[in-house]
């Protein structure tokens, strides 16, 4: 085993290595996306089908080659079909005048009929009261002409009028859509407006009429110098076509956010959901590495990763200078994860005496803990973007995030000044306080941004389990304060393992590299016991064929139940847990 564990892991790392660009770090490749694809293609029809039809023609192909066989579509092409990327998928093909009666059937079967009524009960009760992807949806399907005769009156209205408030009242105001999805809200909201206005007795009417000759200009000054919204084709691409089809074709973001969709799409006619994930998956790669390993893109990297730190408020969600986005396009926002994995990719990238010698360094890992310590909730938990927006899944504390801002608060604790060592101490009885209140019965926890749409509810727990334990098992101080949660935790994923020692998303799921990878670590550093790991790591060293093969799997969530997956996901997870693996084996074979 210690000779097959050892290829295993070198020809992963090889394999890891292979994947930088050109500039040393890491792009990665996110999956394509029906979804995507659907809404690009009806927002280049609406702004000007003759003009972009080699982008519509082509997309379009795409989307009819990936239907799948029961008729509707999922959001990647390895994803089961579901209600929203059906209703965008058919919609979009409608517009075009391509008939699909095999999704149709799809959609009837799920909704009862075609009627408008039932399909926007469907979409409503898929999202429940966060109107960010239902809202949306139902505006596509209205603009497509598959939402009947009157369709406006099925789309909610938004409070669009709500953006000209001070950007500090949101959290208070409790918007209906999350934190980043502002230019949807005022776009999606201005043509409902215009399609379906309240009566001309009714305030609003008078109000939202004045409110967007103020509200209008935002758009363009939360658009990023790419053009693309959150780097995002379905944001992107529904603020264009609400532009588009309520008639305001002119709007000065157009151009840039059309140039952005032309730029986006892949050469097969798809799009996927992002343009790239690179911030967040260099940070995870350079942290799968060894430590010891000295590869020749660690000053090259920790340069790249220092000049994507954020100096300056934030425009979209007025966050503070600090932190650090997924991507180092202009288009990403600071968030929890990414700050908390940048500040230990930094650590991990730094030799102890240059970090001593490092202003730069040392004053962006400050501004960087700093950052992730104002974001700490009431409850004690740390949400993604902003504090305080509580009212909606997407904008709430979740534990992997808390646990994650926690190890970057305690790697570099020792480093920082006495005051902010201080201040981390405080905000770390107060995580672990709800970590614990947030924990289930059976010891799991359910993460935010991942799942598994395999499972009930679509939540992922051996996921989300697994990351709050290697985050809080990767210092040693850190894990003892927070042992009896560990325990907790590791008794869950004792009793998801399956027989041959893999993991799903529960014990039910089938298995997958990811969701293997990331247990597997978790075993490992929670002192699980030696039969346990050895089960999972023989699983994962023949499903990988020995460090050669890295199919991955649908588990990444975006926006609200929107699926992808990641090129980079389950190599990285694979060695970093066969590195675990190696290292607490090799502490057995010592301790005997």
């Amino acid at each position: 085993m210690p000779a097959e564990l050892d290829r295993a892991i070198a020809r992963t790392q090889t394999h890891l290595l292979s994947l930088r660009n050109g500039q040393g770090h890491w792009e990665g490749e996110l999956s394509s996306s029906a979804l995507s694809t659907a809404t690009a293609i009806v927002a280049l029809t609406l702004v000007d089908a003759a003009k972009h039809v080699d982008f519509i023609e082509k997309g379009a192909a795409w989307l009819r080659q990936h239907q799948n066989a029961d008729g509707g579509w999922g959001d990647t092409t390895i994803s089961k079909s579901n209600l929203s990327t059906t209703l965008l998928g058919w919609s979009a093909l409608h517009l075009l005048g391509v008939s699909s009666p095999a999704a149709e059937n799809w959609i009837i079967a799920r909704t009862g009929s075609l009627e408008p009524a039932a399909i926007a009960k469907a979409v409503i009760a898929r999202y429940g009261k966060d109107k960010t992807f239902s809202v949306p949806i139902l505006m596509l399907c209205s603009l497509c002409g598959t939402l009947g005769e009157k369709p406006w009156r099925h789309v909610i209205a938004l409070p669009f009028e709500l953006a000209a408030l001070p950007r500090t009242w949101f959290g208070a105001i409790g918007l209906p859509v999350v934190s980043y999805a502002l230019p949807a809200l005022i776009a999606i909201g201005h043509i409902r407006f215009r399609k379906a206005p309240p009566a001309w007795w009714n305030p609003l009417r008078w109000l939202r009429a004045l409110a967007w000759r103020r509200v209008r200009p935002m758009l363009q000054t939360l658009q990023p110098s790419s053009g693309g919204y959150l780097e995002a084709t379905p944001l992107t691409s529904f603020v264009t076509m609400a532009l588009a089809g309520a008639g305001d074709l002119d709007h000065p973001c157009l151009p840039l956010a059309v140039e952005f969709l032309h730029r986006s799409m892949r050469r097969d006619g798809a799009w996927p959901i992002d343009t790239n994930l690179a911030t967040w998956g260099t940070t995870l790669a350079v942290r799968a590495l060894e430590e010891s390993a000295d590869t020749p893109v660690r000053r090259v990297v920790s340069d790249w990763l220092l000049s994507q730190q954020y100096r300056e408020v934030h425009p979209f969600t007025n966050a503070a200078p600090g932190g650090w986005a997924w991507t180092d396009l202009p288009g990403g926002v600071p968030d929890a994860d990414d700050t908390s994995s940048a500040l230990i990719a930094l650590h991990r990238l730094s030799a102890p005496t240059f970090r001593n010698a490092s202003f730069d360094i040392r004053h962006s890992a400050s501004a960087g803990i700093q950052w992730l310590l104002d974001l700490q909730n009431r409850d004690g938990g740390i949400p993604t973007f902003c504090r305080g927006w509580g009212a909606l899944p997407f904008d709430r504390s979740t534990p992997e995030i808390t646990a994650h801002a926690l190890l970057a608060c305690w790697t570099w604790k020792a480093e920082l000044p006495a005051d902010l060592q201080k201040s981390i101490e405080t905000a770390t009885r107060r995580a672990l306080a709800y970590l614990k209140k947030n924990q289930a019965p059976d010891g799991s926890w359910f993460p935010l941004w991942f799942g598994n749409e395999h499972t009930p509810n679509e939540t992922n727990p051996v996921y989300g389990t697994a990351q709050v334990l290697n985050h809080l098992g990767s210092h040693f101080d850190l894990a003892a304060s927070a042992a009896d949660l560990i325990q907790a935790g590791l008794y869950f994923l004792g009793r998801a393992q399956k027989p041959d020692g893999s993991f799903g998303g529960d014990s039910l799921s089938s298995p997958s590299l990811e969701e293997t990878a990331v247990a597997l670590h978790a075993l490992c550093l929670s002192g699980a016991s030696r039969s346990a790991i050895h089960l999972s790591l023989d699983w994962l060293i023949q499903a990988t064929q020995h460090g050669t093969h890295f199919p991955s799997a649908p588990i990444g969530l975006y926006f609200a139940r929107l699926w992808y997956h990641e090129r980079l996901y389950p190599v990285i997870w694979t060695l970093q847990a066969l590195q675990s693996a190696r290292q607490q084996l090799s502490e057995d074979e010592r301790s005997v």
